[in-house]
């Protein structure tokens, strides 16, 4: 119950910074959405937990701002600067926020798995986007392979793609290197390399939903992609674990 009284400060906290300061990453809404965000997440996970989403928050504010002239100038810089919305905060954290409740529900650690990989996935998203559309030399649909302008939905570079891979690489590491330190979450080192596959196949999933359904589905909006994303990275590295420990 303690626990869960921090995360009332914690939540406290990350509204008042984020609403007396003239920081530029959230909007207003989007500063509630976040400290709700931490709530549930120190409340379940405690600091280990609210550490990774701190780190995807940001890094992932900071790779948006990558090349912003370039994007500006191109027509496909992100909104309001870069940002986010609460439609922003739950695409890309609902799956996080559901794993973590979860485990508060029923502690296991497959579900801090699963909040790992979310992250790892929607930052190698946001990663492998805007380092694709500010310096991706050429840019292919990831169903036809044909070049195609950057931004589009579906389109791929080799910069952005490997840029996205390390930065999934890199939070799910940030990820284990924080978790494992708490003995209560009892994770192990095993499982960061199917958290890193799950978020790199959810990613590439991503990106072929983006060049295939989305534009004709009147609901399915990026965050709602997101969302989808983040679940099956989430859904595939539980799986891959279950398997590789049943065959073991």
């Amino acid at each position: 119950m303690l626990q869960w009284w921090i995360g009332v400060g914690i939540a406290v906290a990350v509204a008042a910074l984020g609403l007396l300061t003239p920081q530029k990453a959230l909007t207003k809404a989007g500063v509630v959405h976040a400290a709700m965000l931490g709530l549930i997440v120190w409340g379940s996970l405690g600091w280990p937990g609210f550490g990774i989403v701190a780190v995807y928050f940001v890094l992932g504010t900071a790779v948006t701002k990558v090349g912003m002239k370039e994007k500006e100038a191109k027509g496909i810089a992100e909104k309001r600067g870069g940002a986010r919305g609460p439609e922003n905060v739950w695409g890309s954290a609902l799956t996080g926020a559901l794993c973590a409740l979860g485990y508060a529900a029923w502690p296991h650690p497959l579900w801090v798995l699963g909040y790992i990989a979310s992250f790892a996935a929607k930052l190698a998203d946001t990663t492998s986007s805007e380092v694709g559309k500010a310096y991706g030399k050429r840019t292919f649909s990831i169903v036809s392979f044909q070049p195609v302008p950057a931004g589009s939905e579906g389109a791929v570079s080799l910069e952005g793609t490997m840029a996205g891979w390390i930065a999934a690489l890199a939070l799910t590491a940030i990820g284990f290197a924080l978790i494992t330190r708490s003995s209560a979450l009892a994770m192990t080192w095993a499982w960061a390399i199917p958290c890193w596959i799950a978020a790199i196949l959810a990613t590439t999933a991503e990106s072929w939903i983006g060049a295939t359904v989305q534009e004709d589905i009147a609901w399915m909006t990026n965050e709602v992609v997101n969302g989808i994303q983040t679940t099956i990275a989430a859904i595939l590295a539980i799986a891959i674990v279950v398997l590789w420990q049943a065959i073991a």
